[in-house]
């Protein structure tokens, strides 16, 4: 997982200009979005966990996960990605939240901060060293703040990870991006015509006949494109955000194939 590194911060970028490509072709936003965003963050609790609270978007995308988390109470925040495409997307989509900052910032420089909720939806596992980069979002968050991750799990997903994510890495994140993107659509439609054949009983795939094609095929083209992808087991997962100085762990496993986990900001960090 990179625990430990000392690398500089362009090591540490991961796949952001790729993704970056990945929202500009795809940056609306759908329901189906609205029903994962729910479900990645419901382990912060169900008693309306973003009412009046000020949040920290790492690695926004496109800006959907602010959008709902406004949508759902939050008064105030910030999206930051280091694609400017991505940025661009999310501009757009938070426009009616005005509340909301889109700024250009690296986890890394994140400084000490006092937002109520610090999270990172989909983009800890890409990262080279996910563990500092959970250590900066701590810094970030107020004492007593909540930081929450959602990322790639193992269990359910032996197949991506030890069939489809060794040809992603030596094949298709070397090719050029919109070559992938191409690429990708052969695969989702096989997908899209096995989901409406009933194909799978886990969560996700259950989740996923609900998606139109165009949904699909951005959902394959994101498991095509990084340069990095980790999927973690519950204890691989437990130990990131424990090593990161947070107590009160909870993680959920989500659509029986990924994980979220949140915790707490001590009132007193370690030097």
């Amino acid at each position: 997982m990179g625990i430990g590194k000392s690398v500089s911060d362009e090591q540490w970028l991961g796949s952001s200009d790729r993704f970056g490509y990945s929202w500009e072709h795809f940056s609306t936003l759908t329901p189906e979005q609205e029903e994962q965003f729910i479900r990645w963050t419901a382990v912060l609790g169900p008693d309306q966990p973003w009412h009046g609270k000020r949040f920290l978007d790492v690695g926004c995308g496109a800006g959907r996960n602010s959008y709902w988390a406004m949508k759902h109470g939050a008064v105030s925040g910030c999206a930051m990605d280091i694609a400017e495409t991505s940025l661009e997307a999310a501009r757009r989509n938070l426009a009616v939240y005005p509340t909301v900052d889109v700024v250009f910032r690296s986890v890394f420089s994140l400084e000490s901060g006092d937002y109520d909720i610090v999270f990172s939806i989909g983009v800890i596992h890409h990262l080279d060293n996910p563990l500092e980069a959970i250590r900066c979002m701590v810094k970030a968050a107020k004492p007593g703040g909540k930081v929450l991750i959602w990322v790639y799990g193992y269990e359910n997903m032996r197949f991506m990870a030890r069939v489809i994510n060794p040809l992603r890495k030596l094949l298709f994140s070397r090719l050029p991006v919109g070559l992938v993107r191409w690429l990708a659509f052969p695969p989702a439609a096989v997908l899209w015509l096995l989901l409406r054949l009933g194909f799978g009983q886990v969560d996700y795939l259950k989740l996923l006949r609900k998606f139109s094609f165009i949904h699909l095929h951005h959902i394959v083209f994101d498991q095509m494109l990084p340069r990095i992808s980790n999927y973690w087991r519950r204890d691989e997962v437990e130990a990131l955000m424990l090593e990161s100085g947070l107590c009160d762990i909870r993680l959920e496993w989500v659509n029986q194939v990924s994980w979220s986990a949140v915790g707490t900001v001590p009132e007193t960090l370690p030097n």
